[in-house]
This record gives structure tokens, sequence and C-alpha cells, in this order.
């Protein structure tokens, strides 16, 4: 049995002041587990200006996950949260029935040159949490489980790795972890979770006879042990988890098993009635249509 079932390249899109690289979603596939979304950014270097980043934007029926390798970023939302998020942290943002939030350039950056280099996840939630309240969490890079062996070092980001644990309360069974692996080493990834798949953050990786390289995705076969290799100094992201219990519609920033569901959020913000962030109301990202 073929450890790997498919691979996708990442596509390029343009977010706020970056470009960044999609790997999910994709014709050929759309979720792993409950992961919905996928985007790399970075590393990239510019001069930080006032008001960058990306502005305020809505979701709703998915949670948000913010993990940076390098720079740093302010966090703003709806809920009147304010978090700074700094290399290997997490911030995880339920939007259930709703949210608006935006991620800026810290104000004492402003005019200094800065490194950026991050991933955003989108994790849809379970049907009948869809419509919950909104609630935000954060983890600190010494609060999440940490292992290094045999030249590899894994963060555990979400969910659980062996008898590993993070301390995010997640909507349903998901795994998140970041792997950075010295030249020669190799990470076992267990079939624990139904659905897994491999992004390659920086560097190659072999894995079932055949090279990965950076910005590649290898979703795995259910059931399979992988065993990857590095053949440079790499780093690697985990994702996957349990399927959800039915497909996940998107649109623009919006996730729902409800086709109708996506309508009324982009009404909802065309028309204002979601809420304000406080401190960063100046400004609204338009929605699709407008």
């Amino acid at each position: 049995m073929s450890v790997v079932e498919l691979v996708l390249n990442g596509k390029r899109a343009a977010v706020g002041d970056f470009e960044v690289v999609r790997a999910l979603p994709q014709v050929a596939r759309r979720l792993v587990g409950p992961f919905c979304f996928l985007d790399h950014l970075g590393p990239a270097e510019l001069v930080a200006r006032e008001g960058g980043g990306v502005g305020p934007h809505p979701h709703i029926g998915l949670a948000t996950v913010t993990y940076l390798f390098e720079g740093d970023t302010l966090h703003r939302d709806s809920l009147g949260t304010v978090q700074r998020i700094r290399p290997g942290d997490v911030n995880w943002m339920s939007a259930g029935r709703g949210i608006v939030h935006s991620e800026r350039t810290p104000p004492e950056r402003v005019g200094q040159r800065v490194r950026t280099h991050g991933l955003q996840l989108w994790v849809a939630l379970p049907a009948d949490q869809e419509e919950s309240a909104p609630s935000f969490q954060h983890a600190d890079r010494d609060a999440l489980p940490f292992v290094e062996a045999g030249g590899v070092a894994l963060r555990l980001v979400l969910g659980a790795w062996k008898a590993l644990r993070s301390p995010i309360q997640v909507a349903s069974p998901t795994l998140f972890a970041v792997a950075q692996l010295e030249p020669g080493a190799t990470l076992e990834v267990p079939a624990e979770a139904t659905e897994r798949a491999l992004y390659v953050v920086s560097g190659a990786v072999g894995l079932d006879g055949a090279s990965l390289e950076a910005h590649q995705l290898a979703v795995l076969t259910p059931g399979a042990v992988a065993s990857v290799s590095a053949l440079t100094p790499s780093t690697l992201a985990l994702i996957g988890g349990e399927p959800l219990e039915g497909p996940r519609f998107m649109l623009w920033n919006w996730v729902s098993s409800r086709k109708e569901r996506l309508e009324q959020a982009r009404l909802d913000w065309k028309e204002g009635r979601l809420p304000l962030i406080p401190g960063d109301s100046d400004e609204r990202i338009p929605g699709p249509g407008e």
C-alpha cells in the first residue's frame, strides 16, 4: 500500500500586504480532517507601515489558527481580544456564528524592516457548533508540548501526538504539529488520525520513495505509518484529524455546511450587521460582490 494518496503543489495568492502560497483548498482536495485552508506566508521582508498586515474581515463556521516562524503580529477581534503573537505561539479563534478580526503590524514596528514567516490555517467546525458563540484561545510557545530526539524537534500545536497533548481546546479530533529535521533525520508519522497531510514549509524530504520540496503537500493514505527522511534541513507542518460529518462550502472567509448560510454571511457583512473591532474599526475589507 502506498503511503502517499495525493501530492498537491501550493498556489500563489495575495493576502493583505503579502503574497502567500495556498496549499488548501484545491480542486483535487478540499479538506484534510477538519482542515479546509492552509496559507503559507513568507519568508518575506518589508518595511512595516502603519496599519499594515490584514485589516478587519469576518468569519463564520470555522476556527482560525495562526502560527509564526518569524516576526510577530497583533491580533484584535470583535470580542475585544488584543493579543500579540510571536514565533512558536498559537492563536485559535473560533468564529462560530460570526466574528470580525484583524492581524496587524505592531505599532512599534512601523518604519522598521521586518521579516515575517508563518502559517494561517482554518479548521471547519462540526455542524452542531457552526452557530456557537465566538471565542478565542492563545497559548505561548512554552505552553505547547515539545520533544527533541534524533535530529528531530517537534512542537505539538493542536491535538495529540503519541503521549503529548496540546492545551488548546479543539472542536473535533484535530492534529497540527510542526517539526524541524536535520539532514538525514527521520520522523515517523503515526496513523492515529484517520486523515493526515504533510506540508513542506522549507527544505526537502524523502517519503515513500519520492522527494517532496517546499510548498508541496502530501496527503497520506489512511492507516499507513509514514517515515519521512530529511534530505536537507527541513521544516514540516503535519495536519489532520477525523473527517467531518459532511461536506463544507466556502465563500471568501466563510465556511458552512449550508450554502444558504454563506449568502446570509455576505449580506450581514455588506450591510454592517456584524460587530466592530474595538480599536480597529476605521477600515473594512470589502466582501465578494461589493
